[in-house]
């Protein structure tokens, strides 16, 4: 039985995609669950999971390609099999000598960035006892902002684990060490329970322990009914709609646990700690409620010029540049030069004074797995349109893989950010503390709308700005969105600066 692999549904506001990614090729046996392919819209990344066992037989789209919602783009054979079977990649990784002298290394945290106090233990990819490669990614390092990778530096066997995850630790801090040179065998018996466990981790796809993350649970609280024993999201879905257990006589000792279920008959709950980066971005969302003069005034925008010109342009712009012609693009060379004609919505307050500034550093919102992040588009007055489009892609994958640096994320004097791609018509954002001023874009909705004494069916999208009132005015802000909006609706006048 054939299944067809397709792209999945775009949001409104998204005309087209493109394929970022293929994680298999054309006669890989892939498991339930398992991610097959990213998808890239203009702000967001899709993933593609395998919807059954089997291989796949034939690649339609190739990376780089752009694909509509629901396109197909590859086939799946259910239940078939690889003619040969491919080797355990742990079994690749582990060193094929037994015995000989090891060295141990210690694994230690990253230099933190200047700004950065301390971290935490993220997640460890491996257990004591298993065997890694050089390069192998052996834990994530969580600051305020950003991840930082920590990678095997030998081959070898991972030996004491000194900071389980939820640590705080220190820059160049000792965690773990590793038996360089050393083979699986060589490990301590007792560490093999652990290795097994880490072992599970490996049948867990990305987007299945992405699920285990949100419910609470680990892979030793699911049993895998997959192929193999691996992890499916149904497994994760029953194991946390299970009952939990009875609580013990000290009810009071086991509802302060952490992580303890409180079952409420056929209910529960689950308690699970804050992320680091999730408990920064609440702290900043409340610290500019509580300390500017936010308010926010709203427009629409005819976005029929914008489409119209994506539409007849799109395949040569994306030929000559080789990047999509998105509408990001349109939306940053607005907002840049609105910036330039209204300079109080470029600037930001410090103590008592104003600080102007010279250079146009555009704030793009992202939703990455682990939180809503702004990473800064640099200098968006001397880009070209393919050189915005690029830059926000980069981002975006960086964004997407965790790899977002301190230097991405600092900075920035204002900042966009497009709920229109999960569907939002209208919503008022907050600011991005220390600017002035934030724009929100929305999902593009076909309205019936007063054109020339006739009544017309125009693809509009409403646009919300929330500024602080102590430094921006009504006058400015209303007049910084009407230039947008009139940018937008006849996009010429970014060509000819009028």
């Amino acid at each position: 039985m054939t299944t067809e692999i397709k792209v999945p549904v775009l949001p409104e506001s998204v005309a087209d995609a493109t394929v970022a990614t293929w994680h298999v090729q054309a006669g890989d046996s892939v498991t339930r669950d398992q991610v097959l392919v990213d998808i890239e819209t203009d702000k967001v990344v899709l993933e593609v999971p395998a919807t059954a066992d089997g291989v796949i037989t034939e690649i339609k789209e190739a990376e780089g390609a752009t694909v509509l919602g629901e396109q197909v783009i590859a086939i799946l054979s259910e239940g078939a099999a690889a003619g040969d079977a491919a080797p355990a990649p742990k079994a690749e990784a582990t060193p094929a000598a037994a015995g000989g002298d090891a060295t141990v290394i210690d694994i230690v945290v990253p230099v933190l960035p200047e700004s950065v106090a301390d971290a935490t233990i993220a997640t460890w990819h491996v257990a004591e006892g298993e065997s890694v490669s050089r390069d192998q990614q052996l834990v994530d390092i969580e600051t305020d902002k950003v991840v930082l990778e920590v990678v095997a530096q030998e081959d070898g066997v991972i030996g004491k684990i000194v900071h389980a995850e939820g640590d705080t630790v220190l820059g160049e801090q000792k965690i773990g060490e590793l038996n360089a040179g050393a083979t699986a065998s060589a490990a301590p018996a007792a560490a093999a329970p652990v290795a097994e466990e880490s072992a599970g981790e490996g049948i867990a796809s990305p987007s299945v322990r992405r699920l285990l993350t949100e419910k609470g649970l680990t892979v030793a609280d699911v049993k895998g009914t997959g192929k193999g024993g691996r992890i499916t999201k149904e497994d994760v879905e029953a194991a946390a709609n299970k009952p939990a257990a009875a609580p013990a006589p000290s009810a009071a000792t086991a509802a302060a646990s952490a992580g303890a279920a409180a079952a409420l008959g056929e209910r529960s709950q689950k308690r699970v700690p804050m992320t680091r980066l999730r408990k920064t971005i609440a702290n900043r969302l409340l610290e500019a409620k509580n300390s500017t003069a936010m308010l926010t005034t709203f427009n629409e925008v005819n976005m029929k010029p914008i489409m119209d010109l994506r539409k007849q342009y799109k395949d040569v712009f994306e030929k000559t540049h080789d990047t999509r012609l998105g509408f990001m693009s349109f939306y940053v060379k607005a907002v840049t030069e609105a910036l330039k004609r209204f300079p109080a919505v470029n600037a930001s307050i410090d103590g008592d004074d104003i600080v102007y500034h010279n250079f146009f550093d555009i704030s793009i919102a992202v939703s990455t797995p682990r939180g809503l992040v702004t990473p800064v588009l640099r200098d968006s007055d001397q880009l070209s349109m393919a050189g915005i489009e690029q830059g926000i892609r980069d981002l975006a994958i960086k964004g997407r893989d965790g790899k977002l640096t301190m230097d991405d994320m600092q900075g920035g004097n204002f900042t966009i950010t497009n709920g229109g791609v999960f569907g939002s018509l209208l919503s008022t954002p907050i600011i991005n503390l220390p600017q002035t001023a934030i724009l929100g874009m929305h999902k593009i909705q076909d309205r019936p709308m007063a054109v020339d004494g006739k009544v017309e069916i125009l693809p509009m999208m409403y646009l919300a700005l929330s500024y602080d009132h102590r430094l921006i005015d009504g006058k400015e802000s209303v007049g910084f969105l009407v230039t947008i909006k009139e940018l937008l609706e006849d996009p010429t006048r970014l060509l000819l600066d009028i």
